[in-house]
């Protein structure tokens, strides 16, 4: 297979297996070492003898981030404080022209679900991507797994029961969510407490990710009294240059704090019944990095 094919076909490819990379791991860099091994593996020899150039790479690229996600989990139980995954801009764009299948790309890439998927074992989250997120035949995840096809089964029903039972419901409306975000930011920009606190759930929660990196809670916080004063609290605080962008991370609208044209802080907040019902802040600086060039826009 000639060389200018090779890199076209895989290029025709990578945003499919950065998507897998990224769903299996929740960090851009990690997602982009796997997709530049499988890049590595593909070039090596001739791939002539390939009828399904998609279903190989998609394998290889699993399977690298099947072995890169059992290496990395010394790493996640040693984080300092909790842990959500990196965020990232989502922008599906034509090529994803249905609303179903818009709204299930992007909610397979939400907060809510990474955190959750973090808790099957690499296998079951494998065979949760590629069927749930992909739509992936059995018979296909089998292959990629080097399974039977009833463990594959087995393994989608187990991990499709530990999601259904974790997973929070929230409402997936982008204008609405922007609208309680402008509200927030308006309340809290504007020292009203009372109003900050009348968006808030009864028992809301306020996940924060800092890696012991910056000033973020250590512990989720829950009920409306806490993370009302807790957001109040910090609201107040000065941020040197400060500016604000409205962003879409990883399929819903976000907060994007900047402190001198550099990421400070990600906010984004999940509604249900027009109260919020959860706030994720993200405030890791190397989880940052790749938002830099959003603050530019």
């Amino acid at each position: 297979m000639a060389t200018d094919i090779v890199t076209d076909l895989f290029e025709e490819h990578r945003p499919v297996l950065t998507g897998v990379a990224y769903r299996m791991l929740g960090r851009i860099a990690d997602a982009e070492d796997v997709v530049q091994e499988a890049w590595l593996r593909w070039s090596a020899d001739e791939r002539a003898d390939v009828r399904e150039p998609r279903g190989y790479l998609v394998r290889i690229t699993t399977r690298l981030a099947i072995d890169r996600l059992r290496h990395v989990r010394s790493r996640r139980e040693a984080y300092v404080g909790p842990w959500l995954p990196e965020p990232i801009a989502t922008d599906f764009g034509p090529a994803v022209p249905d609303t179903a299948e818009r709204a299930l790309l992007a909610e397979s890439v939400s907060f809510a679900a990474l955190v959750v998927l973090e808790s099957l074992s690499p296998l079951e989250r494998a065979v949760f991507v590629l069927r749930e997120a992909f739509g992936f035949p059995y018979a296909e995840i089998a292959a990629t797994l080097e399974k039977s096809e009833a463990a594959v089964r087995q393994l989608a029903g187990r991990a499709r029961k530990h999601v259904d039972e974790r997973k929070h419901r929230y409402d997936v409306d982008p204008a609405e969510c922007r609208a309680l975000t402008e509200r927030f930011l308006a309340a809290a920009a504007g020292g009203d407490m009372e109003g900050l606190l009348s968006l808030l759930a009864p028992d809301v929660r306020l996940v924060g990710d800092s890696g012991g990196k910056a000033k973020a809670p250590l512990r989720v916080m829950q009920s409306a009294d806490k993370v009302g004063r807790f957001l109040f609290a910090v609201s107040q605080e000065p941020i040197p240059d400060v500016d604000f962008r409205f962003v879409e991370l990883n399929g819903a609208p976000a907060l994007l704090v900047l402190s001198g044209g550099k990421p400070d802080s990600v906010l984004q907040m999940e509604v249900l019944d027009g109260r919020i019902q959860c706030v994720y802040i993200i405030r890791n600086p190397d989880k940052l990095v790749a938002l830099a060039s959003l603050g530019t826009v």
